[in-house]
């Protein structure tokens, strides 16, 4: 009778753990964050694709969440939000009232740089979320990087490095 009980516990008890470890890397692997020099992306889904695109200009508010099972792991939330984006009850991706007015960055060991990298390029944004920067005559030809944009790409690479050798 042992045996025959044995069988079904066990079945009870690795077939859930086996199922959250495949839903947990399967929404790693489909989390995708991008931080250009205009704008935020945030990417996720498996069936469902959603996507969000939050450009520097429209920016309101950057903070971390960390709650106490976040600050034993070492990892945050960084919340970026938006105009318009008041009250209201957060969606199954993170934003406020429904309506895409934030963005969440999940679980990150480097919440505070990735924070600060933010905020750096929304002090270096110049336009008015429309791409008409004032200070730059159109041109034909491609932009030149500077050293502050080789560095802020470095930046992003091993942040995103480092991020997959956590996962």
């Amino acid at each position: 009778i042992g045996a025959l009980i044995a069988i079904p516990m066990a079945a009870l008890i690795i077939v859930p753990d086996v199922v959250a470890y495949i839903a947990i890397h399967l929404r790693y692997d489909t989390t995708w964050y991008v931080l250009s020099e205009r704008s935020l992306r945030i990417r996720r889904g498996i069936w469902v694709i959603n996507e969000t695109t939050i450009t520097y200009e429209n920016v309101q508010n950057l903070k971390i969440d960390q709650g106490p099972l976040q600050r034993f792991f070492g990892i945050a939330d960084v919340v970026v939000e938006t105009a318009g984006g008041g009250g209201g009850a957060a969606g199954p991706h993170g934003q406020q009232g429904g309506a895409g007015h934030s963005g969440l960055i999940e679980g990150v060991a480097e919440a505070r740089e990735i924070r600060d990298l933010i905020l750096s390029q929304l002090r270096q944004s110049t336009s008015g979320g429309l791409g008409d920067d004032h200070h730059a005559a159109p041109t034909h030809e491609p932009a030149a990087l500077s050293t502050a944009h080789l560095a802020a790409l470095r930046e992003i690479r091993d942040l995103a490095q480092r991020a997959a050798r956590a996962g």
